[in-house]
């Protein structure tokens, strides 16, 4: 029963460490809404930031490289975003 627990636990410990980490996603901004807090890059991906970290910047504009970095979910995307920063 004891070896079960430690067993159960330990797998545990591994999928949640595994489950989100670190990501970062660079591209050019083809379009977004500040109303919306969205962002949409040139790789079609796309960025919703209302309740996240990070603030848009005021001075983002269409055609501007940025780095957005968060913690990503695997192939569910990405979790909490962290910063986003305009790039040269």
């Amino acid at each position: 029963m004891k070896y079960t627990t430690l067993l159960t636990s330990a797998l545990i410990l591994v999928w949640s460490a595994s489950a989100s980490y670190a990501d970062q996603f660079t591209g050019s901004v083809v379009a977004f809404d500040r109303k919306a807090n969205v962002i949409v890059l040139d790789d079609k991906s796309v960025f919703l930031f209302e309740g996240q970290e990070a603030q848009i910047p005021d001075d983002l504009k269409a055609g501007d490289k940025i780095e957005i970095e968060g913690e990503g979910e695997g192939e569910d995307g990405y979790g909490n975003l962290t910063s986003i920063k305009i790039v040269e």
